[in-house]
């Protein structure tokens, strides 16, 4: 039921249909709600966290753009920088919303697919909270010298002193429309306010004088959940295959395996899917199943053989780091 709705939310929003008048009577309705939450959250940032250094990575449309690849990435360069960061999270998905530290074996229903993802591949310690302030907090006492928030762009009680908008270049912004009648969590024009802008591959869908930066997805690895075995991708041209994907934009990970010339039987899940054995069972077992590193967080107790997860990297301009490295040490004066 849920990924049938949110199919036909998606082709009214992306594929060019046009809302119903309902949902366009809605939106004045939304945008004025958006306005008064954050006149009233950011009025009741906590005082200790105002000058801690906080970056917030999110996005403005409802769904993934490439968020949680980003905050891996940034994490690996801080690191390599000799800082210390710490990743905060809600956990989107997950079950309560209590605060928990997140291990590399945490239960994805108990912390959430993303910050379990963070945790085995960054490398950092990383807290998942419905409260991020609370969060935050925990892990500046634990040492960390630099927060980052994966998701929180519109959390406006949580200070920042560095926001990065993720926009999915294949997607950008739909039908450009605010919830519900598009995807829009807040106006287009909330671009010009962050400092930087990250285009989740090649777009022009945020024009140039906002100096957007364009990411890229580098495939790596295919890996054998149940083996440990790893492949290249191009040992798989030529072959047909069951491809999960439970995230925001399935079809970027359908198109990133046709380009390396695999035919693909297509299976798309709703966002942060919680897997069960009968969502594989219409599918030929005579074929491999290839995902996504998210997916593969939360099928690897259901036994099933012959899957592979893809790695990704997340890859931006040399010059652009530098620049962000020196902005993140600037702002941790």
């Amino acid at each position: 039921m849920r990924a049938e709705a949110e199919k036909k939310l998606n082709d009214r929003w992306y594929g060019g249909g046009k809302p119903s008048a309902g949902l366009g009577m809605l939106v004045p309705l939304y945008r004025l709600g958006n306005r008064f939450d954050r006149w009233f959250k950011t009025r009741r940032r906590p005082a200790d966290l105002e000058d801690a250094p906080i970056i917030v990575v999110g996005n403005i449309t409802v769904g993934g753009a490439g968020k949680t690849p980003l905050v891996i990435w940034i994490c690996r360069i801080l690191r390599a920088a000799g800082l210390q960061p710490g990743v905060i999270s809600r956990g989107y998905g997950r079950s309560g919303g209590d605060l928990r530290l997140v291990s590399p074996s945490s239960d994805p229903g108990l912390v959430g697919d993303e910050p379990l993802l963070v945790a085995q591949q960054a490398g950092v310690p990383v807290i998942v909270a419905r409260d991020r302030c609370e969060a935050a907090r925990k892990l500046l006492d634990q040492g960390v010298d630099v927060v980052v928030s994966d998701d929180g762009l519109q959390h406006y009680r949580l200070p920042r002193r560095i926001e990065i908008c993720v926009v999915d270049g294949n997607r950008g912004f739909g039908n450009g429309l605010l919830l519900p009648a598009g995807p829009l969590r807040e106006p287009v024009e909330r671009l010009s306010t962050v400092d930087y802008i990250v285009l989740n591959g090649p777009s022009d869908a945020v024009p140039p004088e906002l100096e957007p930066v364009t990411m890229t997805l580098a495939a790596g690895l295919l890996r054998s959940l149940d083996s440990g075995q790893s492949w290249r991708l191009s040992q798989f041209a030529g072959c047909r295959v069951n491809a999960v994907a439970g995230i925001g934009n399935p079809g970027r990970f359908f198109d990133l395996l046709r380009n390396a010339r695999i035919t693909v039987n297509e299976y798309a899940f709703p966002d942060h899917h919680h897997y069960r054995p009968g969502d594989f069972e219409s599918m030929d077992t005579s074929l491999p199943v290839l995902m996504t590193e998210k997916d593969a967080v939360k099928v690897r107790g259901l036994g099933l053989k012959n899957a592979w997860c893809l790695h990704v990297d997340a890859v931006l301009p040399s010059q652009w780091e530098a620049a962000f490295l020196a902005r993140v040490l600037e702002e941790k004066k």
